[in-house]
């Protein structure tokens, strides 16, 4: 027996949206030839459209473990978003803005990316 799925008990899907295709290049190419950073090291870089996808429905699921600490911290940073500036994200749409603009750092300046030293720092 199988049972309804979500969108089935409350009246289907909302029209499905996806996020614009990114396209990626490796060193060497045309597209990340003249890149700054890439340090002639084979690092894969998204070239265009860095934005963060933002409020759309999103089909790919990963789960990423906190501290609560951690998890204070996003709160606040939400609730302050709020408060202080007049934005409303949930946690999720945060974190989605927190990767775009890491892997953005990380695209523009490789090993000196905020990325790389901090994982440097941690070993």
């Amino acid at each position: 027996m199988s049972l309804p799925g979500a969108s089935e008990l409350f009246g289907g899907a909302a029209p499905k949206q996806t996020r614009p295709e990114k396209h990626t290049a490796t060193e060497g190419s045309a597209l990340s030839a003249d890149r700054p950073g890439t340090n002639g090291r084979s690092r894969t870089a998204v070239v265009e459209d860095r934005k963060s996808s933002g409020r759309i429905r999103h089909d790919t699921k990963i789960t990423v473990y906190v501290t609560e600490e951690e998890l204070l911290g996003l709160e606040q940073t939400r609730l302050a978003l709020r408060a202080e500036h007049g934005l409303t994200a949930d946690r999720g749409r945060i974190v989605r803005e927190a990767i775009d603009v890491l892997l953005a750092d990380f695209v523009d300046h490789g090993p000196d990316s905020v990325l790389v030293q901090r994982l440097r720092a941690a070993e």
